[in-house]
């Protein structure tokens, strides 16, 4: 449920096991299993959840998902929750794989405390944990990383037949190579960078992933073609997509589900979340853009401008000090400084429509739902809580009063009373 790249390290690999087109996608939820279910329902409404009351080993998480692939035939990919980099190039080579049984391993630098796999010639003879493996077994480089490619058939009856006979009296997942290998079964190995294996077990080590998410978010982007000032100071979402020839300024922030269309310009300091910026468009410098935000083609949103579940169309300009929510702005309006679609009541939500060509006044307070006319007018300052028809103009402030000289006999009065205290 840590979050890396915007979204849940499990978005992750949901994300790559998508990539597989697969017929079934199943998340076994331990611990925290509601707050799984929660996020699973936001990030693939389509996944199903197995519940895993007891952690008894990978192999035991396995069995729980094995009653939702009844009936499925074909082959069935293990992926973990905390290993977000396994690529869809990698996963392609698993699956294609003829082996029965193909295990996903890598050259470890330090292999550590990593499962260690035995293989002789192209054969993937056993899976030893590091906590039952003798001197001569850690010394092999060749390391798991539990991602695993298995028939749904044979998985079914491996599995069944796991045991705990081990040092932490689990049941491993890592246990059903062997048990293929005693039925005459083919087992193999596929290898990839170790990078793409990282497991997330701390703190740091989420801070490194972001940081490596990060670094390779930025070379895609600028292969891609997007131009960037300083690619250090923008932080990228899971899902973010720029187009070709976008510019995207220093210190810019895109949580998940945002995209930028070719030719469109983020400023610098600006933070965008489920939206959609069209080409032409710029924004900020200092602008929030949140989720529902709807930008036309050459919409110009400035600084400190919030934008939330609204819909600019082509041409609008919103130059600054604003907040339109819940709002549908016609093309080529202008909206003035410190306008405020007032769209929150205490209990619900309400729209404000204004039509094209539309001239909003600084300071002028939308009262939702409210409506206002194509080429209308509001003047500065005005509280506006009825529609405007097409081409009037609305004023709700009050008659201002012009008292002469009294300023000063104020300031006087009050000089006077500071002087005497």
């Amino acid at each position: 449920m840590h979050r890396l790249g915007g979204v849940p390290l499990m978005g992750h690999a949901l994300a790559a096991g998508r990539s597989l087109d697969p017929d079934r996608v199943i998340v076994v939820a331990g611990h925290g299993a509601e707050a799984v279910r929660k996020a699973v329902a936001k990030l693939d409404p389509e996944a199903q959840i197995a519940l895993q009351d007891q952690q008894l080993g990978t192999g035991h998480a396995v069995a729980q998902a094995l009653p939702l692939l009844e009936g499925f035939e074909g082959k069935v990919v293990v992926l973990y929750g905390d290993t977000p980099f396994i690529g869809a190039d990698t996963l392609a080579a698993l699956v294609s794989h003829p082996a029965d049984v193909v295990v996903l391993g890598f050259e470890a630098v330090d292999p550590g405390r990593y499962g260690r796999l035995v293989v002789r010639g192209d054969t993937l003879d056993r899976i030893v944990e590091y906590k039952d493996a003798d001197e001569a077994t850690r010394a092999i480089a060749l390391c798991n990383s539990g991602v695993m490619a298995a028939d749904a058939a044979l998985l079914r009856d491996l599995v069944g037949r796991l045991g705990n006979d081990n040092a932490s009296g689990e049941y491993y997942l890592t246990d059903v190579v062997g048990l293929a290998r005693q039925e005459g079964r083919s087992a193999a190995v596929v290898t990839c960078d170790e990078a793409e294996t990282l497991g997330i077990n701390t703190r740091a080590e989420l801070a490194a992933a972001e940081s490596a998410f990060q670094a390779r978010r930025r070379a895609e982007m600028l292969e891609n073609g997007v131009t960037m000032a300083d690619p250090q100071t923008v932080w990228f979402a899971l899902d973010t997509f720029i187009g070709r020839d976008a510019i995207i300024g220093q210190n810019v922030v895109f949580g998940p589900g945002v995209t930028v269309e070719s030719g469109a310009e983020i400023l610098p300091f600006c933070h965008l979340e489920g939206c959609h910026v069209s080409a032409g468009a710029t924004v900020g410098p200092f602008a929030r853009l949140r989720p529902g935000a709807e930008l036309g083609g050459d919409v110009h949103v400035g600084n400190f401008v919030e934008i939330k579940n609204s819909v600019l169309a082509e041409g609008v300009k919103v130059g600054h000090l604003t907040y339109l929510g819940d709002a549908e702005v016609g093309e080529r309006t202008n909206i003035g400084a410190g306008t405020v679609t007032c769209n929150y009541d205490g209990v619900g939500k309400h729209r404000t429509v204004i039509g094209a060509e539309a001239f909003i006044g600084s300071d002028t307070m939308l009262v939702a739902p409210v409506r206002v006319g194509n080429r209308a007018m509001t003047g500065s300052g005005s509280v506006i809580t009825q529609d405007l028809p097409d081409e009037a103009l609305g004023l709700g402030r009050a008659r201002q009063v012009t008292k002469p000289g009294l300023a000063t006999r104020i300031m006087q009065a009050l000089r006077a009373a500071k002087g005497k205290a």
